[in-house]
């Protein structure tokens, strides 16, 4: 824990009011805002001082859903966001091996529900037995690969694409059909450094399978430059019950910076795949195998882990994104009386929200998502937009918001998220069910995992910006994009200076 004091600041209200209109000195110390007011001495000993110059001060954001080595390696992967066929796919995949001869190529970001159906693994066979190659979905729900990379998946050859929990299981397997790990310290690094040039000063990491062992040692290679609750799957549950780990605990070989987080479970599929588990059938059900989506364990399953995980002293964080996946994860935290959040909460009965609030979960979602569902949303979800990243209800309602990226599905960007649930709209076009949108007050808020107005006993997590985020514009497209405007002079994690502009 480092001192510091920041002069000249100005505080920006939260849910509380600010102290005053006027710049004021902040001081930093013992892991806490120790003071804040106007000409504060200097205390004695080795304390940093900053003049903020009249900047703008808010406690530092939070991503609460990243797969964080997924989103340090899609920075190095082909990129196949573009591709609106099947065909097109292939070809920049070709286009990748003619300009890469003989490497390995691995995709990310195509969307199949735009392609008009999903890759085959004798399409890629054509392209090269030799390479291996394997193609991502941009909500990391399927893979599509060719045989060479399924075999070295430990897969068995089909002709389709591997989906849900069978692709969560080999996706640690990656490296092997990349030639090699593309996360490396110093790839880590850079990425936290970019987190922290947004106003990010901690996330919650929901890598598939990742090992707590992997963060450890990140973290002794400079990895240490935000703070990082780790989140274990189904697969790694017992080796934190045996270590002991609760929810909060640092992790052995690390500070307090680095925690143990939630269980993750993730009890449905995706939009985009077809696999989220809905109450109504899908509009194009008469193609699908699974007419309404399903969930991804049996009911039972799904309660046996959340009971484990509580006596444990470890709370759940359950992706849910079909409303009656929603309905069903919270009549599991019900009934074994688990503690945590709903993932994405992407579509919800109206009647299911206050069980929500009642039941104390957070509502962990991702509104850049909404920016990229909301046309496939009206083609294959018609009628039910209105119950869709339902942030009103939820907050009117009582439920504590707090926002993510889902990152890489969506950028790693705590500003664009802020931007979309309020305007709810990424081009011309209205907003998206606009009664549901946030104001950025509010917004802010659920960006600042629960912390109220920077005041005495604060974190000493502090963000200087150089525009106050709350002046509004005249419609929400203006404010939107005051928000995506936003800059960050300074980011200060546990006291310490890990990003400055100025």
């Amino acid at each position: 824990m480092s001192e510091l004091l920041i002069r000249n600041a100005r505080i920006v209200p939260i849910n509380l009011p600010a102290p005053t209109d006027e710049p004021v000195d902040v001081l930093v110390q013992r892991g806490a805002v120790a003071a804040v007011g106007e000409g504060l001495d200097l205390p004695p000993g080795e304390v940093a001082e900053i003049d903020a110059a009249g900047r703008w001060l808010i406690p530092g954001l939070w991503d609460q859903h990243v797969h964080l080595t997924q989103w340090v390696e899609c920075r190095q992967r082909l990129d196949l966001s573009s591709a609106g066929s099947v065909e097109e796919a292939v070809q920049i995949v070709k286009a990748r091996l003619e300009t890469h001869p003989g490497q390995p190529v691995v995709g990310w970001g195509h969307r199949s529900a735009f392609m008009g159906r999903d890759g085959t693994t004798s399409e890629l066979n054509a392209v090269s037995t030799t390479i291996p190659i394997l193609l991502i979905c941009g909500d990391g729900h399927h893979a599509w690969g060719n045989t060479l990379a399924l075999g070295l998946l430990g897969l068995h050859d089909r002709d389709e694409v591997v989906r849900e929990n069978e692709w969560f299981d080999v996706y640690p397997r990656l490296a092997i059909v990349a030639g090699g790990s593309l996360d490396t310290p110093a790839s880590y690094r850079e990425a936290l450094q970019e987190a922290a040039a947004q106003g990010l000063v901690g996330m919650v990491d929901f890598e598939f399978n990742g090992r707590r062992e992997s963060w450890v040692d990140r973290w002794r290679e400079g990895g240490d430059l935000l703070r990082v609750r780790w989140a274990a799957y189904a697969a790694g549950l017992d080796d934190v019950i045996d270590a002991g780990l609760r929810t909060g605990d640092p992790l052995p070989g690390a500070d307090e910076r680095l925690t143990m987080g939630p269980l993750k479970i993730i009890s449905d599929g995706s939009l985009n795949t077809r696999t989220a588990w809905c109450c109504d059938p899908y509009e194009d059900a008469h193609l699908l195998e699974q007419p309404v989506g399903l969930p991804n364990q049996t009911a039972a399953e799904l309660r046996a882990l959340l009971t484990r995980a509580t006596h444990a002293g470890i709370e759940v964080a359950t992706h849910a994104i079909g409303d009656a996946a929603v309905a069903d994860a919270l009549a599991a935290y019900e009934e074994t009386g688990a503690r945590g959040s709903i993932e994405h909460a992407q579509l919800i009965r109206e009647e299911d929200v206050p069980k929500l609030a009642e039941l104390r979960l957070r509502a962990s979602v991702q509104p850049a998502h909404l920016l990229d569902d909301r046309d496939l949303t009206e083609l294959v979800w018609p009628g039910r937009g209105d119950r869709c990243f339902a942030f009103r209800w939820m907050r009117d309602a009582g439920v504590e918001l707090v926002l993510g990226s889902d990152a890489p599905v969506s950028k790693l960007d705590p500003w664009l998220a802020m931007a979309a649930a309020v305007h709810r709209s990424g081009d011309d076009r209205d907003p998206w069910h606009a009664e549901q949108a946030l104001t950025s007050a509010e917004a802010l808020a659920a960006s600042v995992d629960g912390q109220p107005t920077v005041g005495v006993g604060s974190r000493d997590d502090l963000v200087l910006l150089d525009h106050d985020p709350l002046i509004s514009g005249p419609d929400t497209a203006a404010t939107a994009a005051r928000l995506r405007e936003v800059s960050v002079a300074l980011t200060v994690v546990a006291g310490t200076v890990t990003h400055q502009s100025f």
